[in-house]
């Protein structure tokens, strides 16, 4: 019997070790949310025929942020993009910019179409408008923990202005995806899309 046993005890520490050598790593928390883009969703609406859809993926243990869009059919060539937050009423209102003007960094501009994929670290000041970390406590963290209530609060959009509408063509205020991002997919260009 103590044979037995020691032979259950040395499977059962194999298989413990072996359980422990797989087990998954922490994964970070990917919070993913979503939107389509139109003329009618801004403020005031219009009639662009311009269309586009956007993901955003926050990773609140790395701190960074995933910009996906993609967009076609705007009456003017682009001139910015940029993720606007916070307005007092969800879903309704403008806001000011919250990340990097004029402009996000390589945003296709002069384009009636395209496509732009950029991981923002928002750690880093170059991440945010100026005004918008000065406007929300005078951090980087801070300016980073407003910007995510503001998207979590669905008081945050994403806009695409072109030389037909300065204001903005076409935005939608970000909602939280009803089925998360892949692990397997951050950092690259979502499948969701394609």
């Amino acid at each position: 019997m103590h044979k037995f046993t020691t032979r259950v005890s040395g499977i059962l520490t194999v298989a413990a070790a072996a359980l422990l050598g797989t087990a998954p790593l922490a994964r970070a928390a990917v919070i993913t949310y979503t939107t389509t883009l139109s003329g009618p969703n801004e403020s005031p609406p219009n009639a662009s025929a311009g269309t586009g859809i956007g993901q955003v993926d926050v990773n609140t243990t790395t701190n960074q942020m995933h910009v996906y869009v993609r967009f076609s059919g705007l009456t003017g060539n682009t001139t910015a993009s940029h993720i606007h937050s916070a307005t007092s009423i969800a879903g309704a209102g403008t806001a000011g910019v919250a990340t990097t003007t004029p402009t996000f960094a390589g945003f296709p501009l002069g384009v009636k179409f395209g496509e732009y994929d950029i991981i923002l670290d928002l750690t880093l000041a170059s991440s945010y408008n100026p005004s918008f970390v000065t406007a929300n406590g005078g951090t980087t963290a801070s300016a980073e923990a407003a910007l995510l209530a503001g998207i979590a609060a669905g008081k945050a959009y994403l806009n695409v202005h072109s030389s037909s509408f300065p204001g903005g063509e076409i935005r939608g205020f970000l909602l939280e995806a009803t089925t998360p991002a892949e692990r397997s997919t951050w950092g690259r260009i979502k499948t969701l899309y394609r």
